[in-house]
């Protein structure tokens, strides 16, 4: 009888984590809509809060539970609302996401204190800027150019002349990843950061 009433509890709690990843997700999804460029960067570049339910996911539940929540956000938008690029923004959106929630999530569980979630943010933030000038640079800019049917040089003139339009620093390939992908990534960073911190709290006492 024991081991029957361990095996009920532990599908109820799944029931529950799994219950609370798919509220936080169609949370996400919704959020991810209302999207705004930042007038100093590309118009191309645009920013939304959808991490905040995902960072607020890992925090609760886990790392894995952030990354899926950016998972499933992703396949809503797609599903939902289609996609543009043929899928490469939304796995843009998922490789970088799910990058800074995973390494916050994975510092502030830990050692769950204020202190770890600040240094958990900080980090993830980081690494997900960085990741997000790697791929873009190896992966994403070369695969819109193939969704565009453009040679890839072709492409990043096109990009870099967009952004030298709000950034006149940015000269070329190099530079526009580190003047433009990499500081936008950051600014992301920390307005999801400050976000989290703001509502984590009241959130996490429902989620528990």
């Amino acid at each position: 009888m024991g081991g029957i009433k361990i095996l009920v509890l532990k599908e109820k709690m799944s029931t529950k984590v799994l219950t609370k990843i798919s509220i936080l997700s169609v949370i996400a999804f919704i959020i991810m809509i209302l999207e705004f460029p930042l007038g100093f960067f590309p118009e191309f570049l645009k920013i939304d809060f959808s991490d905040v339910p995902a960072l607020i996911g890992a925090f609760a539940m886990g790392p894995i539970a952030g990354v899926i929540i950016e998972f499933i956000k992703n396949i809503l938008h797609i599903v939902i609302r289609g996609t543009a690029t043929a899928g490469i923004g939304e796995l843009a959106n998922f490789v970088v996401g799910g990058t800074f929630v995973f390494i916050a999530g994975i510092i502030y569980s830990k050692n769950k204190t204020f202190k770890n979630a600040l240094i958990g943010m900080i980090t993830g933030t980081i690494i997900m800027s960085v990741i997000a000038g790697i791929f873009n640079y190896l992966l994403f800019i070369p695969l819109y150019a193939v969704y565009y049917g453009l040679p890839l040089e072709e492409y990043i003139k096109i990009a870099v002349e967009m952004a030298q339009k709000a950034n006149s620093f940015v000269v070329d390939y190099k530079t526009f990843i580190l003047i433009s992908i990499v500081p936008f990534n950051i600014i992301k960073g920390i307005i999801i950061s400050i976000i989290t911190l703001v509502f984590y709290k009241r959130i996490s006492k429902l989620l528990h």
